[in-house]
């Protein structure tokens, strides 16, 4: 079922089972002026709630929205204005490289405005060629390479480029740090954010702009001109939507915590007789008595570790992460027939912060460990072990404020 979204072909899925149908949303918006396809329309989906629908599986992004999120032309005009009440220097526009319609736009307000349209970062090469490729992007003007940009008058250029939320090898993040191989920006020149900041980017992307502001560039957000629509629903649209499809179960999905949460409201509210709130791992059965959580299966990041696939939050990476912030430290000690130490405890560090009395520390650490060892009972490894443990950690927080990781090996003669 074809959905507006900030990508072409975005769909919504209709499901049949034995126990009903299921309609997942995937990403939407409602659109009454989409640029890029053709959406279903409000009698298509009601069409859909007619036949019954078990459950619906949607969308929460934007459920603390009180407004609809926009359609694709408004944003045009909001752009055009901004783009040409610019006489003076060049104009960079930032957005998601995937966003075909607002690269359409782009190229409607470069012609338009009299400008030259380049291009900045692979992504937006790449999704560019594809889309023309498809049959989109028909009237996108000539683009022009870097070398001509440079020489160009700025007044006549309009840059599209990647890097909206702060990536730092991003087109946009080079271009502020001064360090892009061709394209340079001047005092006067705009930066032009046509998209939205996804929380966790704040900082990235503050770091972006005040590199920008730094060189005298200034930027413009959607807080400052109408340069941006979303690509998700707001609360009149999940409204309208739960009217035309009227399920029996609501699933809240996509957005954080709160957002399902408050989702799950919106959908009771609306006429919704049951809801659950997943997360991720959740394995949920869908049936006409009701939904029920069944069990939770392993979820989250992978990462690869050399030719290792690990998870993100797994005990590998953690102690990774403990050896990284408070290094390491090794207590090697030998104990005689006779219960007492054999020779005097050896201690080896790394990445423990005393660099200029590193000596002096390892001396203190080892007398520490001398003496812990002397008061425990040497008849039980784990205890010995602790107690030589306890009292070496207690000299490097002493000395640095840090809890090393600490082994201690103990060798019997």
């Amino acid at each position: 079922v074809a959905l507006a979204h900030s990508i072409p072909e975005g769909n919504a899925l209709v499901i049949d089972t034995p126990y009903g149908r299921i309609f997942h949303t995937g990403d939407w918006k409602l659109d009454d002026g989409p640029l890029l396809g053709t959406p279903a329309s409000a009698a298509e989906l009601t069409a859909i709630g007619d036949s019954g629908v078990l459950a619906l599986v949607g969308d929460s992004t934007n459920v603390f929205n009180n407004e609809a999120s926009g359609s694709e032309t408004d944003v045009r005009e909001g752009l055009l204005k901004v783009v040409k009440s610019r006489k003076n220097g060049r104009v960079v526009v930032t957005t998601f490289a995937s966003n075909a319609a607002r690269l359409a736009t782009l190229g409607w307000v470069a012609k338009e405005t009299g400008r030259h349209l380049v291009l900045a970062g692979r992504s937006m090469d790449r999704i560019t060629e594809v889309a023309k490729a498809v049959g989109y992007l028909k009237d996108m003007p000539p683009v022009m390479s870097w070398n001509d940009a440079a020489r160009a008058d700025p007044s006549k250029i309009l840059i599209l480029c990647t890097g909206a939320q702060g990536e730092p090898m991003a087109a946009l993040s080079r271009i502020a740090n001064g360090s892009h191989p061709a394209l340079k920006l001047e005092p006067g020149d705009l930066v032009i954010y046509s998209s939205k900041q996804i929380p966790g980017n704040e900082l990235a992307i503050g770091h972006v702009q005040n590199a920008l502001a730094t060189r005298g560039i200034e930027v413009i957000t959607e807080k400052q001109a109408h340069v941006h629509v979303s690509g998700h629903p707001g609360r009149p649209e999940l409204e309208a939507m739960y009217e035309w499809i009227r399920p029996e179960i609501a699933i809240p999905v996509h957005g954080e915590r709160r957002h399902m949460e408050a989702h799950a409201a919106l959908a009771l509210a609306n006429g919704v007789p049951r809801a659950m709130v997943p997360i991720n791992g959740s394995a949920i059965r869908l049936a006409p008595d009701g939904p029920k959580l069944l069990s939770h299966e392993p979820a989250g990041r992978l990462v690869l570790d050399g030719d290792v696939i690990l998870p993100a939050n797994g005990a590998t990476i953690v102690e990774r992460r403990r050896l990284m912030m408070n290094g390491y430290m090794g207590v090697s000690i030998v104990i005689g027939r006779d219960g007492r130490l054999a020779a005097p405890p050896v201690v080896n560090i790394q990445g423990v912060p005393v660099e200029e009395d590193k000596e002096t520390f390892l001396a203190e650490c080892a007398e520490a460990a001398s003496g812990a060892a002397k008061k425990a009972d040497p008849k039980n490894d784990g205890k010995f072990a602790d107690a030589v443990r306890v009292a070496v950690r207690r000299v490097a927080r002493e000395w640095t404020g840090k809890k090393p990781v600490t082994e201690i090996q103990v060798t019997r003669l």
